[in-house]
């Protein structure tokens, strides 16, 4: 594994290169990593010159860049963190699992104490046939027990075991494939916090871009009713500075609301990645960054094989299909294997066999001595006469079909994906060409509307405008809406081609570690002290 790219030094004011002006950065990678193609950069403000929103008065500013924003995204977000906590569980049962053989190490101490008739277990004394209890000949007696006391003492251990021995075989087998169905389902996590991430990171650019337009805008449409409130004096009619007014206030609604959807994207990506909530996220890009991972033109059925290969969900279901085949084997074979015991004698359920041992009568109890009963065994045992054991191995049965039809389910389930993203993918990438094309076309048709605004014509006696004020207006608005179209495209463009790369299950750490988009930067991931810190892996138990 490569070491993170140092943190870049601080500037001489204090101020870190995070807080500076952001510059648009190459993104360098290897060609064609597993198939995919290069990264690829357009040519920076091909289109749009606009100016980055200031920040507002008690905005926490949070530069941040697309790599440092991935790396986070392997280790941070709580879905890892839940993935990781089954994945211990897992670990744990099958290190139980492995342990069936060993025996049970059992302390403790058993007290009995006998009143009534019985056999004198002391002296071996009965009353005899033909006597009374005091001796007497009596020939229509058949004897009896004497009337006993008895205390009874055992304090002690064992070494217990009774355990069937096709679950000592089998249930480690089985506890593995679970364990491992935990393990693919972290990857599915981080899989997945990437693409929440590289979703809430574009969402963040498309709603700067949107507000870096509607600024735009609005410094237009100033200039345009003051252009017009000009020639209303003796040109143009004074309810068309009316229009222009209404207009100018549309927009600067709009221009709040997309300040607000900036923010809110923001705390979206701070969300996932358990950053600090109350910060206003900065991208280091341009918000035009187009990122190209997989070639929109590549078929169908060249990505479905790599993605039922490589999704780890699809692992997964087929680690749970091993298990359950494994439960069929254990329950088929428990009739078959015996039963290793190993077990005492004479106290409750034979689980002490070594200690020391009090007996007596009556209030006494004074013969006391070492004792030991050892009693191993094997035992073969049919479950209901052997029609419990195939009801269970029916059951087992049922479990496993269950299980291929949750593996069914997830293949069909990757094979949609990769319809889909392809979908979004080469829908975004044919739109972003003809949302450039359409900014390009309001910014020459809104220049050519302010030129001609203040040119007039004669026909006859008439002198007219060459451009209306309606018409310029107009043209402003088709600007707004290039606008939103174009950072709405690159937003979507960038996010399918995300799409794509987790429909195909590659994996995360290619991106955060091995294929970077840029340097990985040095930023305050501290949070507020009325929120949980943040570790690596699940949470220690707090009881």
């Amino acid at each position: 594994m490569p070491p993170p790219a140092p943190a870049l030094p601080m500037n001489p004011e204090g101020r870190g290169v995070s807080e500076q002006a952001p510059t648009p950065m190459g993104l360098e990678l290897p060609a064609k990593p597993s198939e995919l193609s290069p990264l690829e950069v357009p040519p920076p403000a091909e289109v749009v010159h606009l100016e980055l929103p200031k920040p507002e008065p008690g905005d926490l500013r949070f530069p941040i860049n697309l790599a440092t924003a991935l790396r986070l995204a392997d280790e941070r977000p709580l879905v890892i963190a839940a993935a990781q906590a089954t994945a211990w569980v897992a670990e744990a049962r099958m290190q139980s699992a492995k342990t069936l053989w060993i025996p049970t190490l059992n302390l403790g101490f058993d007290y009995t104490r006998h009143d009534g008739l019985g056999p004198d277990t002391l002296n071996g004394y009965n009353v005899p046939v033909g006597q009374n209890a005091n001796g007497q000949f009596t020939p229509t007696t058949f004897g009896k027990p004497l009337s006993q006391n008895i205390n009874f003492f055992y304090g002690g251990g064992a070494f217990f075991l009774m355990q069937y021995a096709t679950d000592m075989i089998f249930q480690p087998l089985a506890a593995r494939q679970n364990l491992n169905a935990a393990r693919w389902n972290i990857q599915t996590a981080k899989n997945d916090a990437l693409l929440m991430t590289a979703d809430a990171y574009f969402e963040v650019h498309k709603w700067r871009g949107s507000y870096a337009g509607a600024i735009d805008v609005v410094v237009k449409g100033r200039r345009l009713l003051a252009q017009i409130d000009e020639l209303s004096r003796d040109l143009v009619p004074a309810v068309e500075v009316d229009r222009a007014r209404n207009f100018l206030a549309d927009m600067e609604q709009q221009a709040v609301m997309s300040r607000q959807n900036w923010r809110k994207s923001s705390a979206d990506l701070t969300q996932v990645l358990r950053l600090d909530p109350r910060a206003v996220v900065e991208p280091l890009e341009p918000d035009h960054l187009q990122i190209t991972l997989i070639d929109p033109g590549r078929s169908l059925d060249a990505l479905m094989p790599i993605a039922l290969s490589n999704r780890p969900e699809v692992a997964s279901q087929k680690a749970l299909v091993q298990a359950a085949l494994v439960n069929i084997r254990r329950e088929k074979m428990r009739p078959v294997l015996p039963i290793p015991m190993l077990n005492g004698f004479q106290t409750p359920y034979e689980q002490l066999q070594f200690g020391v041992n009090g007996i007596g009568t009556g209030n006494s109890m004074n013969n006391w001595l070492w004792r030991d009963d050892f009693a191993p065994g094997m035992m073969f045992q049919l479950d209901s006469m052997g029609l419990g054991n195939a009801a269970m191995v029916k059951w087992m049965r049922g479990d496993a079909s269950g299980a291929i039809v949750q593996l069914f389910r997830a293949q069909d389930m990757v094979a949609a994906d990769v319809t889909r993203s392809q979908a979004r993918l080469q829908s975004a990438a044919a739109r972003v060409v003809q949302a450039e094309r359409e900014l390009r076309g309001a910014l020459v048709n809104y220049a050519g509307n302010i030129e001609g605004l203040g040119q007039t014509k004669r026909f006859g006696n008439v002198l007219q405008q060459v451009f209306r004020p309606q018409e310029a207006i107009f043209s402003l608005k088709l600007l707004k809406l290039a606008y939103d179209h174009y950072w709405l495209t690159v937003a979507e463009y960038n996010q399918a081609q995300f799409r794509v790369y987790h429909a195909l299950g590659y994996p995360a750490r290619e991106l955060a570690y091995f294929r970077r988009t840029g340097p990985i930067l040095a930023i305050n991931t501290v949070r507020p002290r009325y929120l949980p810190s943040v570790g690596t892996g699940p949470p220690p138990p707090s009881r």
